[in-house]
């Protein structure tokens, strides 16, 4: 046979966009929470991302040379990881820890299983959880000097209400951004934005953010601090990067499902386990673990919700006949 066939790893998106594209995508969806972020916690925000992007890709471009395998750079996976981890640090990081968790995002969590497609779990959740476990003290310091000013002190709104209750944070400020928290995760409206546009650019779905949130949400309506609340339910939805977790990292072609069911099973999974960990853990936030032990559980999940072929039912009661 003479036709030739193109063989490549996943994630394999069905149509004309090919996996540069799609990561623009992601990009440009992301500018909103940069951008807010930018302007939120000030200058050092904006090395903060740049130092991690550029880290993520030259880690990525010399990995390649040293195994020598083709440039993968061009797809801009690399980049997406990189502003990604950068959206989960707190302004204050030191910049040599952003360049380690680049380098644990993308060489172990990324190259090292085979480069984009085979990775495990999402590598920019993979170095933020590498660094809240080696350096814990400096990935939950939240104080912020803008201008030569403190502009942000103390906890993020997530502990606050676990240590002082509903009434020592403002719901309003939580949804606009003017809290402390990491660089892209407070402005839940720029969380949103940039959601919106990944919807429309038709780079996801509803079917796992729409089950993280709804299921999360059920979840501490009826096991929460402050159960039956609604306010304090949609102060939780507000805070901790839920909303940025759920729309932008939960979604990711690799490390999540493929089947529908697969889909909402997975989401119903991330919410689950974030509603523990905020309610019956130590940490008040959880969603980066979530999210990381539902990706372990995505073979699961994907083995149990195969679409069942056309046909089969009827051929094995033919057979029982």
């Amino acid at each position: 046979m003479s036709e030739n066939y193109q063989i490549s790893s996943s994630p394999h998106v069905r149509a004309k966009d090919s996996t540069g594209r799609v990561m623009l995508y992601v990009i440009i969806a992301l500018l909103p929470a940069s951008l807010f972020g930018i302007y939120n916690f000030g200058i050092r925000a904006l090395l903060l991302i740049l130092i991690t992007v550029a880290s993520c890709v030259a880690f990525e471009w010399i990995f390649d040379k040293i195994v020598h395998k083709k440039n993968t750079i061009s797809d801009m996976s690399a980049v997406v990881t990189g502003l990604l981890l950068a959206l989960n640090f707190p302004v204050s990081l030191p910049w040599w820890e952003a360049i380690m968790g680049a380098a644990f995002a993308i060489i172990i969590v990324k190259m090292l299983f085979g480069g984009l497609g085979q990775n495990f779990m999402n590598p920019a959740l993979g170095g933020r959880c590498f660094l809240l476990i080696a350096f814990a003290a400096d990935m939950t310091n939240y104080n912020v000097i803008k201008n030569g000013v403190e502009a942000y002190t103390g906890a993020t709104p997530l502990a606050l209400i676990r240590n002082e209750g509903l009434s020592a944070v403002n719901v309003m400020d939580m949804l606009l951004g003017k809290t402390a928290g990491t660089i892209g995760e407070t402005s839940v409206i720029a969380v949103l934005i940039g959601a919106i546009l990944l919807i429309l650019f038709g780079v996801i779905d509803l079917k796992i953010p729409g089950a993280y949130i709804i299921t999360f949400a059920v979840f501490m309506f009826l096991f929460g601090a402050e159960r039956f609340d609604t306010t304090y339910v949609v102060a939780q939805l507000c805070g901790g990067g839920l909303m940025l977790g759920a729309f932008f990292m939960a979604t990711d072609y690799v490390t999540s499902p493929i089947t529908p069911m697969g889909k909402i099973v997975f989401g119903i999974c991330c919410g689950l386990l974030t509603g523990l960990f905020r309610c019956f853990g130590a940490n008040a936030e959880g969603v980066s673990f979530a999210i990381i032990l539902s990706n372990l559980l995505v073979p699961i999940i994907e083995k149990w919700t195969v679409p069942r072929a056309f046909g089969v039912v009827k051929v094995k009661e033919a057979k029982k006949q």
